[in-house]
C-alpha cells in the first residue's frame, strides 16, 4: 500500500527500529518513496532523522573505528589467502546467479591449468561448461580421448566435489573422487590421475601452484 506519510511518522519515532537491518530497511523504505513522489532525498527531513538514527545504532555499544578497520583488514587478507573456488563451495552457488558465473569461470581455469599440468597440449583436450539449473552449481568438464573429469558442488558432500575416471570408446570406467583442494594443487593432482587411471600422457614437472 502506498502511503507518502509513513516515512515521517516513522521518522520522529524510530524507537522501535532497535537493530541495524530494521533501521536500514526503513531508510531505504523512506528513500524509495521518495523516489516515487520525487522528492529530494539529500534533503528530505525522514530520510536525514532515520539515516542518523541508524548511525546511532552502528556506533552504540560497538568497537571503536580502529578496531573495526583492524578486522576488516584481517578479514580481507583472509579472503585473498583463500583460493575463489573453496570460498564458493563452502558458501554454496544456488540460486546466486553471480556466484554461479564465478564458479564456472574459476572452474574452468582450473580445469585449463589441470590439463596443462596433466601434460596435454591445445586441441587435446575440451573444457566445457553446464550451468544446469539455477538451485544447483552446474558443472565444469574436461575431458580428452581417454580421461574425463568433473567438478561438481553438491553431489557428492565436501571433499569430493571432483570426479575422474577412464574413458574406453563410448565407455566410461569406475569413477574416482577428489576433493577440491586437490584440483587447486594441479601437479600434485596431476600425478594422482596418471597413477591411478595409468594415462599414457607425461605429467608435466613444473612447481604446483599453491591453494
Amino acid at each position: 500500500m502506498f502511503d507518502p506519510a509513513s516515512r515521517f511518522t516513522q521518522a520522529l519515532a524510530p524507537d522501535a527500529l532497535t537493530t541495524i537491518p530494521s533501521a536500514l530497511n526503513a531508510l531505504n523504505r523512506a528513500i524509495h518513496e521518495c523516489e516515487r513522489t520525487r522528492a529530494d532525498i539529500e534533503r528530505d527531513p525522514a530520510v536525514l532523522l532515520l539515516a542518523r538514527h541508524l548511525g546511532r545504532l552502528a556506533l552504540e555499544n560497538r568497537p571503536a573505528q580502529a578496531d573495526l578497520r583492524r578486522t576488516c583488514i584481517e578479514a580481507a587478507a583472509a579472503i585473498d589467502r583463500t583460493p575463489l573456488l573453496l570460498t564458493l563451495a563452502r558458501r554454496g552457488v544456488g540460486y546466486d546467479a553471480d556466484a554461479k558465473a564465478s564458479f564456472h569461470a574459476e572452474g574452468r581455469k582450473a580445469m585449463t591449468r589441470l590439463a596443462g599440468a596433466l601434460g596435454l597440449k591445445r586441441g587435446e583436450y575440451r573444457v566445457r561448461s553446464n550451468q544446469a539449473g539455477i538451485a544447483v552449481s552446474g558443472d565444469v568438464s574436461l575431458d580428452t580421448a581417454e580421461l574425463y573429469i568433473q567438478l561438481e558442488l553438491g553431489c557428492m558432500g565436501p571433499g569430493n566435489e571432483v570426479m575422474f575416471r577412464n574413458v574406453d570408446g563410448s565407455r566410461g570406467g569406475r569413477n574416482n573422487w577428489a576433493s577440491l583442494s586437490e584440483l587447486l594443487d594441479p601437479e600434485r593432482f596431476a600425478q594422482r590421475i596418471h597413477r591411478e587411471l595409468r594415462l599414457t600422457t607425461t605429467p608435466a614437472t613444473s612447481e604446483p601452484l599453491l591453494a
